[in-house]
């Protein structure tokens, strides 16, 4: 079990979350919660309802796209200190890719209601993480 501390030194390594203060990290952290996965798990499904954020703390796991013609394409892999799942933080609106452990995995877990409530306690933290969205999504679209 990862404990507090533990947690907000993951998360200082975590852009989306360099911003913040230690007391924003502090309530941050727990409102995480842990899961383990087995190599060849579906962490999240493409299509599905989005649960929350995920930030994998150990082991590794990889991100793809199925096509209309069944065609899967990777779009991302992930190890040690990488996250995915952002989009989900905002809305629960459906998952743009499936992501699979490719091995053994431990992961974070924030959960949508959980930095809801975050958001509305604190606008300060509300700006720096919603900043650091806008910033990545910019990347991202200027990667198509």
């Amino acid at each position: 079990m990862i404990n507090e501390e533990k947690t907000i030194e993951i998360l200082q390594r975590v852009s989306l979350f360099q911003g913040l203060k230690k007391r924003q990290l502090s309530s941050l952290a727990r409102s995480f919660v842990e899961r383990s996965c087995v190599a060849d798990e579906v962490i999240i499904a493409q299509g599905r309802t989005g649960y929350g954020f995920f930030i994998v703390v150990s082991g590794k796991a990889e991100a793809y796209r199925e096509l209309p013609d069944n065609t899967k394409v990777v779009v991302n892999t992930f190890g040690p200190g990488d996250f995915f799942g952002e989009l989900a933080l905002l809305d629960d609106g459906p998952r743009t890719a499936t992501v699979v452990a490719t091995e053994a995995a431990e992961c974070l877990i924030l959960p949508h209601e959980s930095f809801m409530g975050l958001l509305k306690r604190d606008a300060e933290m509300s700006v720096a993480i919603l900043t650091e969205l806008a910033r990545r999504f910019r990347m991202a679209m200027d990667r198509l």
